[in-house]
């Protein structure tokens, strides 16, 4: 099975990394976000990739061009032009790089990669990770036996929350409370080849014609994950994501 990423967005709300960089790029501890998102399929057995490339893909076409040099040892033998590789750890992942190009909507991204598509395809966002169950999904989208499934989630509150009693005397605070109950679009998609024929084009939004035919035709299923989630967003998430990190509690490490 294929996992796609959307990989070409501009990242403007977190712009003090995108503007030398394309979000998924934007590292946390000291791999980008990418990296983790694969990680977290591959942990699943799903290792081969399709990244649709839109703004400053040439740095993902670089990074993956040179990543057994980022993770391994290496010998260059310079008067003999030859380079040595030791201790090869670079996964077992296959990687295929598309140009989107860098006004493309999210749906014709999904649109410009239809020849590598000819299965049920995973789909998520270069940006989000979780501690979401890949098989799991998997499992409730072919029993559901629609033509697409998205994972569901209740994002947190933005802000703490105070719980007071009748005599307006705070009793407890919150940090992350629960928001207003409400369920998401949290990304994470399994998708039949025959949904590719609901993308009209480059300026078709994946969320808004393809995905709202698909539940007028009661043909989108949701798989709802109550467990781990964070997009990142801004700044202040990516620092959040990377304390997680550094202090190896990160929820979404599945591996």
């Amino acid at each position: 099975m294929k996992a796609v990423i959307l990989a070409g967005g501009l990242g403007t709300r977190i712009s003090e990394e995108t503007v030398v960089k394309p979000k998924p790029m934007v590292e946390i501890g000291d791999k980008p976000v990418l990296w983790h998102i694969m990680k977290i399929y591959s942990s699943y057995g799903i290792n081969d990739f399709i990244v649709l490339l839109g703004y400053k893909g040439y740095m993902i076409k670089e990074y993956f061009q040179n990543y057994w040099l980022h993770n391994s040892d290496v010998t260059f033998d310079m008067a003999n032009r030859s380079v040595e590789v030791h201790q090869n750890t670079s996964e077992p992942w296959r990687v295929t790089l598309v140009d989107t190009g860098a006004e493309t909507m999210t749906g014709g991204r999904v649109k410009r990669a239809e020849e590598y598509l000819d299965d049920t395809f995973m789909l998520t966002y270069g940006d989000g990770v979780a501690d979401i169950d890949i098989d799991a999904l998997l499992k409730s989208h072919r029993e559901s036996g629609r033509l697409a499934t998205v994972t569901a989630v209740q994002p947190s509150g933005r802000f703490g929350a105070m719980e007071m009693g009748d005599d307006e005397c705070v009793e407890a605070f919150q940090e992350k409370p629960v928001g207003d109950g409400g369920w998401i679009n949290g990304g994470f998609f399994v998708v039949e080849p025959a949904v590719l024929a609901r993308i009209e084009g480059d300026a078709t939004l994946w969320e808004k014609e393809p995905l709202e035919g698909l539940a007028r035709d009661n043909q989108l299923h949701a798989y709802k994950h109550t467990g781990f989630w964070q997009p990142m967003d801004t700044l202040r998430d990516k620092r959040a994501l990377e304390d997680q990190w550094e202090a190896g509690t990160a929820p979404w490490k599945t591996w």
